[in-house]
């Protein structure tokens, strides 16, 4: 479990600089410059991450259960995770309605990813993992709207043929995620 605690540490740790360090974050920006700080930031970053997944692994094998599991909650799950598939799509397609319109569809699709998990698990190493990325996920957004309502940026234009390929891209990659690719990499089927 230490290694799962010290991973999230590290990982969300470094991405919520922004959120509680941002003149700190742009200091080191300027006396690094941008490329060695993104070197140092993505090697940390890579490190957390490595350690999150072998602490989750470790976690998984010796489960410490805390509640029951409501019916209907891998139900629930795996609407939510169909919307942050669409969510997180809209954050690369360009020129889509969700993005114009919500600004930071990837925090959002975190969200929501990670309420659908901790809805349809049930253990310690589940809360950990999925609610230190509700935590963080609702912290950043919440740090994103008041950059934005501080320094407001030109609307976005959209067009409905890039919405449609926006949600297209979710849901055929949502399907490929929750049919096939949840199984191989991490041994759970959510669907089925």
């Amino acid at each position: 479990m230490l290694e799962l605690i010290l991973g999230l540490a590290i990982f969300l740790g470094l991405h919520s600089v922004r959120i509680v360090a941002e003149d700190w974050r742009l200091s080191q920006i300027a006396r690094l410059g941008a490329a060695r700080w993104k070197l140092i930031y993505s090697l940390l970053s890579l490190l957390g991450f490595a350690l999150i997944i072998w602490g989750f692994g470790l976690a998984r094998q010796v489960p410490t259960v805390l509640w029951a599991v409501p019916k209907g909650m891998n139900h629930l799950a795996a609407l939510l995770t169909l919307l942050a598939f669409i969510l997180l799509a809209a954050a690369y397609v360009p020129r889509n309605a969700l993005k114009a319109h919500l600004r930071h569809p990837m925090i959002l699709s975190v969200k929501l990813w990670a309420l659908a998990h901790l809805l349809a698990n049930n253990t310690v190493a589940y809360l950990l993992l999925f609610g230190g990325f509700m935590i963080w996920a609702v912290l950043c957004f919440r740090a994103a709207r008041q950059r934005d309502r501080a320094h407001p940026s030109a609307d976005l234009a959209s067009s409905a043929a890039m919405t449609a390929l926006t949600i297209l891209i979710g849901v055929a990659s949502w399907v490929g995620f929750a049919f096939w690719a949840h199984v191989a990499w991490f041994g759970v089927r959510p669907i089925g």
